[in-house]
């Protein structure tokens, strides 16, 4: 049904390895799917198709597509129906202001109508039904992976640790950032002003310094009975910032012990120093 979450599903498929294709028209699934099965090369061997009602001038068509498919030796095929009341698609398009596919006048409500009685004998031959009335989109999310994911397609959980200056301002991607302004700035010891966080001299003076070494324990403290949690509630990706006032020394020394400490563990982790560089390039342009 149209507004019961298919945006959701193509991107929960996505993330699980599969190749995605939207508003898919019925006439080209077959020959979609050949070209896949006689491909030499097989580099797409699992794939997820949304058709939905603006593909309705072929729509017709669909029913003996969805047969001929699952009479297919080649591949393994299942249909996925998305439904919701029609209440809660009423709701759902009135909040997004989009007009119904099937609503030529304009009315939400005749549009799901019509739509549920073209769509009643695919519900009827879907092997996977999902109500998404009361459900959530990260809801929904969970319940497509324990569906279908299998090992080899479950989007792995990792955590980004970030080194940052605040005067370049915030990430906006990070979901926990941390500011280390408060440290011993390496900046005004002139032998460590043109060097970083990665490089031992640097590393030494910001950890050497008592208050790190108590943020730090304390910091990690925190993070490590979180960090579960994140994973469990269906986040792909952690992003950890941590900010000081250049992104060149005591971030940066901060975001490799993180980075360490989390990789020791059994979390996938990337590590990016994003302004690291950025006063060896104001330099070198002026």
């Amino acid at each position: 049904m149209s507004g019961a979450g298919k945006t959701v599903a193509i991107q929960s498929f996505e993330d699980m390895g599969y190749f995605t294709v939207d508003n898919m028209p019925a006439n080209l699934i077959e020959k979609f799917v050949s070209l896949l099965t006689t491909s030499e090369k097989g580099d797409i061997d699992k794939v997820a198709m949304v058709v939905d009602m603006r593909s309705r001038s072929f729509f017709d068509a669909l029913s003996d597509i969805v047969n001929d498919l699952s009479d297919n030796p080649d591949v393994d095929f299942r249909l996925l129906y998305l439904d919701s009341s029609d209440e809660e698609l009423v709701a759902r398009y009135k909040e997004t202001r989009r007009s119904h596919p099937l609503a030529e006048d304009g009315r939400v409500l005749d549009g799901i109508l019509r739509e549920r009685e073209l769509l009643s004998p695919l519900k009827s031959f879907s092997q996977n039904v999902i109500d998404t009335t009361e459900l959530t989109p990260r809801n929904l999310r969970s319940q497509i992976s324990q569906q279908f994911a299998t090992e080899n397609t479950k989007a792995p959980f990792r955590i980004e640790v970030m080194s940052f200056g605040f005067k370049y301002g915030l990430p906006l991607d990070a979901d926990l950032v941390f500011d280390v302004r408060f440290l011993p700035n390496p900046h005004y010891i002139p032998e460590l002003r043109n060097q970083t966080g990665l490089e031992e001299a640097v590393y030494n003076y910001v950890m050497d310094a008592p208050e790190s070494e108590a943020f730090y324990t304390n910091l990690m403290r925190m993070l490590n009975p979180i960090i579960p949690g994140y994973e469990k509630e269906g986040k792909s990706v952690l992003v950890i910032a941590i900010g000081c006032t250049g992104g060149q020394h005591r971030s940066v020394a901060f975001a490799k012990r993180i980075s360490e400490e989390l990789t020791s563990g059994k979390w996938l982790v990337n590590t990016n120093h994003r302004d690291k560089d950025r006063r060896k390039e104001t330099v070198n342009r002026s």
